[in-house]
């Protein structure tokens, strides 16, 4: 790589299948002791100058390049830094924090709800205490939940992420529509888009972390916008996913698939290969995060080739709400041996200039900024559902525990290859929702 990526220490991203062929085809749980040892936390340099670090594959642009300028103030500093799919970080990386030889920086996931979420593994005494570091003090009340475990900080993020419609404008244009504002109007485009010969949504649902995305994108419109308590109604167990509008946001990806918008085997196709067909107009849009903007532009004839809008979950565009949630971000690994220097990386990232680079390079909203936020142009659609406060985190965020995350992944995949049906999926993740460990 070049430019601002081209100084970074043997930065490496590992794709999903060269990840599993490092395994050697094992399971990650099982392959795990001799799978990352390059980035063993515990073999650091013995002056604590000589770390490791594992990334998400979504944080690629931003944190390399907050890597970068950190390296370019501290040449005395050795981080080697390397990235690897979602779902292999939650596996790998968990069970290397587990083993004491994980990297001394890695990926972590705001709040609760999955296995590398900042509070299951600060519960588990596996991160180090970030609390006394002083953008700590910064973060917005609403958000505390998603860095803090029991009144300390654990994680390190730049911002949020909005969740909607990555699209290709050429495949619009070609098609002769415009982003849509209600679900009628949705499967309006989506015709329109299927009789031209362009795959309305393309969806990678064999890539587990992808099957969620539909539902997150509708659950804000047909939960939160009617009973913007709801979580705190799950938590008391006065409600369940059974009863609420997780059903009617389920019968709406559904009816996705049944009017044929997706392309085909969505449950044999890959997260990258989803990319591969927006980014090549193959298919009009997928239902995305916008921290992975970087590798559909990336996948493009040009970049500006894509933009993102709202998915509208209701008939009534007043009505749509979105999902923005904390992306993932960073945390030290309690039993660093480069303990300090490894937070004084984090201190360096939560600098106002590196947020805002590092949330810009993410195409998410900064945190916090000195002065007025610099966001990149296709989140601006999104902007006035954060101003008039119709935004809700990402519903695992507020997950009690890191079981309904997985069974989520499970039950959707069972739903779009026919082997469930809303009661059960719903009956399933109610039942997760209910464990205590």
């Amino acid at each position: 790589m070049t430019g601002q990526f081209g100084r970074a220490q043997r930065r490496t991203t590992v794709s999903r299948a060269g990840f599993l062929r490092l395994l050697g085809g094992a399971t990650a749980a099982t392959a795990v002791p001799g799978l990352l040892a390059g980035c063993g936390g515990g073999s650091g340099g013995s002056d604590g100058k000589d770390l490791k670090m594992i990334g998400a594959g979504s944080q690629e642009a931003g944190l390399a390049l907050a890597l970068d300028q950190y390296k370019q103030q501290h040449p005395d500093v050795s981080i080697n830094l390397s990235f690897a799919p979602a779902d292999q970080i939650q596996t790998s990386v968990r069970a290397q924090l587990a083993a004491g030889n994980a990297p001394d920086l890695h990926a972590v996931y705001p709040g609760n709800g999955s296995a590398m979420s900042m509070v299951q593994i600060s519960k588990a005494g596996l991160l180090a205490d970030l609390s006394a570091q002083s953008w700590t003090q910064r973060i917005p009340t609403g958000f505390k939940g998603a860095y803090s475990n029991d009144g300390k900080t654990y994680i390190f993020s730049p911002g949020t992420s909005v969740l909607g419609a990555v699209y290709n404008k050429k495949a619009f244009a070609t098609a002769g529509v415009e982003p849509p504002t209600t679900w009628s109007e949705l499967i309006r485009v989506c015709e329109t888009l299927k009789r031209k010969g362009i795959v309305p949504i393309a969806l990678g649902a064999q890539t587990p972390w992808v099957t969620q995305l539909i539902n997150y994108a509708l659950v804000p419109s047909k939960v939160y916008a009617k009973q913007p308590d709801f979580d705190d109604r799950m938590g008391a167990g006065t409600t369940s996913f059974a009863q609420s509008g997780w059903r009617d946001a389920m019968a709406a990806y559904l009816e996705l698939q049944e009017r044929g918008f997706f392309n085909d085997n969505p449950n044999g196709t890959t997260y990258e290969q989803s990319v591969s067909l927006v980014g090549t107009g193959k298919a009009g849009m997928a239902i995305q995060v916008s921290a992975v903007l970087d590798a559909f532009r990336k996948a493009a004839t040009a970049p500006d080739d894509i933009a993102m809008f709202p998915m509208p979950g209701s008939d009534v565009a007043a009505e749509n709400w979105i999902p923005g949630g904390i992306v993932v971000g960073i945390g030290v690994s309690a039993k660093s041996k480069g303990l300090d220097t490894a937070k004084s990386f984090v201190e360096f990232c939560a600098q106002p200039a590196i947020v805002g680079a590092w949330a810009k390079a993410a195409a998410c909203v900064p945190l916090y900024a000195d002065g007025e936020p610099d966001v990149d142009p296709v989140l601006k659609p999104f902007m006035p559902y954060l101003a008039e406060n119709k935004a809700v985190p990402f519903m695992d965020q507020r997950w009690p525990n890191a079981q309904v995350q997985p069974t989520h992944f499970a039950v959707v995949q069972e739903l779009l290859g026919g082997r469930n049906t809303i009661e059960g999926a719903l009956t399933k993740m109610d039942e997760a929702y209910r464990k205590t460990s």
